[in-house]
This record gives C-alpha cells, sequence and structure tokens, in this order.
C-alpha cells in the first residue's frame, strides 16, 4: 500500500509543522487528495504557514476532528499551490466534504474573507 493510499478514507489529517527551533506544532486540518498529493487550506497569515516558509518539511497522520491521531506519522514536503490549481482544488473540497464546505464558506458573503493559502503536500 502506498503512502497516498493510507489517507484515502480520511476526513482529517493531523499536520507537524516545525518552529525554527525544531520543535514540531501539531494541527489537525480537512485534506483533499489532487493530482497525487494531499492538499490543504489554510489563513495565508497565520503561523503555520510561516512555519513551512521556513521549513517545508512536514509529518502528517490520519487523525479525528480533535487531532486524535487514527494512523502512523509519514514524511513529507510541502509546496504553496499556483493560482491556476487553487480553483480545482477547491472543487474537489466540495466535493469532497459537501455541506460542510458550503457551511464553512457561507460567511464569506458576508465579510471579507483573510486570503488563503492553499498548500500540496508531497509524501516521501
Amino acid at each position: 500500500m502506498s503512502n497516498l493510499e493510507l489517507f484515502k478514507k480520511e476526513q482529517y489529517i493531523n499536520l507537524e509543522t516545525y518552529r525554527k527551533t525544531g520543535v514540531g506544532v501539531k494541527t489537525p486540518v480537512w485534506f483533499v487528495e489532487y493530482n497525487g498529493e494531499l492538499c490543504f487550506t489554510t489563513v495565508a497569515d497565520s503561523a503555520k504557514v510561516k512555519r513551512m516558509r521556513n521549513n517545508p518539511s512536514v509529518k502528517i497522520a490520519a487523525c479525528k476532528m480533535d487531532g486524535t491521531l487514527t494512523g502512523e506519522w509519514v514524511s513529507g514536503s510541502i509546496r504553496f499551490l499556483q493560482k491556476e490549481e487553487v480553483q480545482a482544488v477547491d472543487k474537489v473540497y466540495s466535493k469532497k466534504y459537501g455541506v460542510m464546505k458550503f457551511l464553512f464558506d457561507l460567511p464569506k458573503l458576508f465579510r471579507k474573507e483573510p486570503e488563503r493559502a492553499f498548500i500540496a503536500i508531497q509524501l516521501t
């Protein structure tokens, strides 16, 4: 079984990014598979984006919504998606998460949403 297949039926991954000191910080996130990579989105000026800009190495594991692990850690490296990839990944998100994604996006209709970063994880 490939590392990508470990996440096929999962809803959340626990993403571990690294501070400059090397200390890991774990965060559960939604994700989708797109073109052989696992992709997620977050606020562009978040601490995890800053950490990933400093160090593109990450570890991920399947988890529950609260971050409780349900799988083994897998190493990977990230890249920030190009604008032309974002729309396609967002469509995959809508298909996977359906009503939950719609509810997540609903506040965008009433207030300005902060800029988002879309990130792909290449598993090693």
